[in-house]
């Protein structure tokens, strides 16, 4: 196996530090165990024994997945180390060299530089701008075929914010039931929809052959826990779990815990509404910002996530234009080079909202001399 360099994670991981305000994270700027949660839950967390945990993730973790989905029970979920695992062992588990992948553009490519990495033949379409993100199911329907093993989806998209109407993510069910194949849906940015209502799931269409991969780091607000989950049939979980025993093996006990207790229903939706409002004021303030360059920038709002996908007019190549934004302002933003895509940036607008001015603020001077 021969993986290619992947260039959102290697420039994130070299640069994000480096400076001093990050906005290539797609998530909301994280907060403590003191802010976070009251003195009793605290105090379990400090009482904890740090043994290994549960390698499917605890039953009091999966009762509060599984409450997520309608219909699914413990026996659909298995628990990971972050939603990056979860894919990662997706792949692991469905795919063999020469398969075919059918996978959405733009979009996070972890999945798709892994699949291509162990000889998967990928094939992609595409979220269309004029469609204000949303594909064109025709080019879907076009390129599927009774070779394609996967088709994967990442909803509400990364980097583009835009969420699939229902009636999209069940006629796509039907494209893959039509040739047989698995559908892989991306959910990680689920529950930080900009208008309070949660989008639908792929679980939701029915359909035996879906996974769900999702996670704690978006929508939630808590990457450092490296807590992510799929959720699927029961004889998918049990092979998953087999690929799962090569790989971290558990997740953390404490993540095993905060996890059970951020995603009990008595306490979930309080979380995500807390990370809505904060999306809505850090939105306002940047299209309040994007608005002072006139026709420069063109820009989709995004219906969910922390991210906003803007296209400029500048004569000038995205990772450049990052690159000197780094250089002269100490601000890193991501290049749509990154997912492919010239002339677009990614702005992480998930900051605290004083250090998301400032960074704006930084880089103002520097835009207005191009």
């Amino acid at each position: 196996m021969k993986f290619e360099e992947f260039q959102l994670e290697r420039n994130q991981s070299t640069w994000e530090n480096k400076v001093d305000y990050n906005l290539t994270e797609s998530g909301v700027h994280p907060g403590t165990l003191k802010t976070l949660f009251n003195s009793d839950f605290i105090e379990k967390i400090q009482n904890t024994e740090i043994t290994y945990g549960f390698t499917e993730g605890s039953p009091e973790l999966r009762e509060s997945i599984a409450s997520i989905y309608e219909g699914a029970t413990i026996d659909n979920i298995q628990a990971f180390n972050g939603s990056a695992e979860a894919n990662m062992v997706s792949i692991l588990t469905l795919i063999e060299p020469g398969d075919e992948m059918v996978y959405m553009m733009p979009n996070y490519l972890q999945i798709y530089g892994f699949a291509r990495g162990i000889g998967a033949n990928v094939k992609t379409f595409h979220l269309k701008e004029s469609l204000e993100w949303k594909p064109d199911l025709e080019e879907l329907s076009s390129i599927v075929s009774d070779k394609t093993k996967l088709i994967c989806i990442c909803n509400p998209n990364n980097p583009t914010g835009s969420v699939l109407p229902k009636d999209m993510v069940h006629k796509i069910g039907e494209i893959a039931q039509r040739v047989n194949a698995w559908i892989l849906s991306d959910e990680v940015y689920r529950g930080a929809e900009l208008d309070g209502n949660e989008c639908n799931s792929f679980w939701e269409i029915g359909y035996e052959k879906t996974i769900v991969n999702c996670g704690l780091s978006k929508a939630y607000g808590l990457p450092g826990l490296r807590l992510g989950w799929s959720i699927s049939n029961k004889d998918y979980i049990n092979q998953c779990w087999a690929t799962h025993d090569y790989t971290s093996i558990s997740i953390g006990r404490l993540s095993d815990v905060i996890g059970s207790y951020v995603l009990h229903p008595d306490n979930r939706l309080n979380t995500l509404d807390q990370i809505r409002k904060s999306l809505n004021n850090n939105l306002e303030l940047f299209q309040n910002w994007l608005e002072g360059f006139g026709n420069h920038f063109r820009f989709i709002p995004p219906q969910a996530g922390a991210m906003a996908f803007v296209g400029y007019d500048w004569k000038i190549n995205s990772s450049k234009l990052i690159e000197k934004l780094r250089d002269e302002t100490s601000v890193m933003l991501v290049a749509g080079d990154w997912y492919g895509m010239d002339n677009y940036v990614r702005f992480g607008y998930g900051a605290k909202s004083a250090d998301l001015k400032e960074a704006l603020d930084r880089i103002s001077p520097v835009l207005k001399t191009l």
